[in-house]
């Protein structure tokens, strides 16, 4: 990660989608070196600099080595967001991200953003688009991967049939959505902060289980994205359709974003313990 280059960009503009979201429209210069990507999950990883930092005088072309000799403490934190969506005729992206306050480093960043503000990306990278050949598909997130989730409602062919299933804190934080007519969207209130509310209603207890193991199963190939809270994604979701619904990896889609506890740092961590683990019991 450290040699991939670096693209500039700054805040365009700024919009509050829902109370606990937020849209960054960014733009400028970054698309002289940025390339948006084709899949619908594609994500960057925000470098998010301290506003002391003199970013010019640093060593360019500008890469996270580029910060090596500042201080420890002066040094960029990285974050990973998907890409809402991309712009080429304006050249400008959007990006959206959840905001609690004064919690975590990207959302208290993100809230504070003004137009000219310079934004820092490195990417950016994916793995998934909906297939065509699909006869249904089945998405299946939390405000995590809601954004990826929204691109890919938009980029199905106007006949598609499926069904996605959203859990956010409540109501309020119900966003507008464009999907094809054959696609039913389903939205589950949890009655809190993903990160706050009791274990009766989060990981192994996550709503988003229960709705999508009692949905009823469409005929045909199934396409699936799943992606949001790890405990409820991958200890629970993924098993169910990988095993017991018998979707093949070609035809899946499934991954934790985050995990309830964890940093962005020691949920890398994890993930990569888990793989390993995974890994040995394959052999």
């Amino acid at each position: 990660m450290a040699g991939r280059p670096i693209h500039t960009f700054e805040v365009i503009s700024t919009e509050q989608l829902a109370p606990h979201m937020i849209r960054l429209v960014l733009g400028g210069v970054g698309f002289d070196t940025f390339t948006p990507g084709k899949f619908t999950d594609s994500y960057v990883k925000i470098v998010i600099v301290e506003p002391d930092v003199d970013v010019v005088a640093l060593p360019h072309p500008l890469t996270l080595d580029s910060f090596n000799d500042l201080p420890e403490h002066k040094r960029p934190t990285v974050r990973t967001y998907t890409v809402r969506s991309v712009d080429d005729s304006l050249r400008q992206i959007a990006i959206d991200f959840v905001v609690h306050g004064e919690l975590g480093v990207a959302g208290p960043w993100a809230a504070a953003a003004k137009p000219g503000d310079p934004v820092y990306l490195m990417g950016p990278n994916g793995a998934y688009a909906p297939n065509p050949d699909a006869d249904w598909y089945l998405f299946a997130g939390d405000e995590a991967g809601l954004p990826a989730i929204s691109a890919s409602l938009e980029a199905l062919p106007p006949n598609a049939i499926g069904k996605a299933f959203i859990e956010v804190s409540g109501p309020d934080d119900v966003i507008p959505l464009k999907a094809p007519d054959g696609v039913d969207v389903h939205w589950i209130y949890r009655g809190g902060r993903a990160d706050l509310v009791s274990d009766s209603v989060a990981g192994d207890n996550a709503p988003l289980i229960a709705a999508v193991k009692e949905t009823q199963w469409l005929p045909g190939q199934v396409q699936v994205f799943v992606h949001g809270e790890a405990q409820a994604v991958m200890h629970n979701l993924r098993p169910y359709l990988r095993k017991e619904r018998g979707v093949d990896a070609k035809w899946a889609s499934i991954s934790g974003y985050w995990r309830r506890g964890r940093t962005e740092e020691t949920f890398r961590q994890w993930k990569a313990e888990l793989a390993k683990a995974e890994a040995g019991q394959q052999d």
